[in-house]
């Protein structure tokens, strides 16, 4: 058998193979799986804290705003916010010179209504009445606690057991409400 150069070919084509295969890059890893899911525990829900306050003077205002009406023998400085019904009145029955101190709220009987104010603080007797749920306190039209709540440092406070504390403004309504029963 005689060698020719042509049957070198085929080994020659083998051998460029296995040499090329031999310089290709690694087949690559396969990706592991990722990790599995843990559910997150809810948030815990953190108790907003109560504000509190050196003094009375420093809590902030009762939203409203104060709103002056007359009719039927009566003039009345209402607050309250709009739409809603009255939080608190001043309110003058002309013919009797009376004023009635009412704040939104509800009672079984009597109970002492605190007023306080920059010079002065005095727990009057509310009873239940009129239409709506409110607590009701009478007085005088010269009754010096009226100066005291028109007079006060901007505003003054209205507190019954059980009932959130009122702090309101010390508005010209109330004032004229005032004035209405004296004149």
């Amino acid at each position: 058998m005689r060698f020719r150069p042509t049957d070198c070919k085929w080994p020659l084509v083998a051998l460029a193979s296995m040499a090329a295969a031999a310089c290709t890059a690694p087949a690559p890893e396969p990706t592991p799986a990722p990790p599995a899911a843990r559910p997150t525990p809810p948030p815990v829900a953190v108790p907003t804290p109560v504000p509190t306050f050196d003094t009375w003077m420093d809590a902030p205002q009762t939203p409203g705003d104060w709103y002056y009406r007359t009719g039927g023998g009566t003039t009345r400085a209402l607050f309250g916010e709009p739409g809603a019904d009255a939080r608190f009145a001043v309110t003058c029955q002309l013919g009797q010179r009376r004023v009635t101190l009412a704040r939104a709220g509800a009672a079984s009987g009597p109970v002492p209504m605190t007023i306080r104010t920059e010079t002065a603080t005095r727990a009057v007797a509310a009873t239940p009445g009129g239409d709506l749920p409110s607590l009701v306190a009478t007085l005088g039209a010269s009754d010096p606690l009226l100066d005291a709540i028109a007079f006060s440092k901007g505003r003054f406070a209205v507190e019954v057991a059980g009932q959130p504390a009122l702090y309101l403004p010390s508005w010209p309504e109330i004032t004229r409400v005032i004035e209405d029963c004296r004149g």
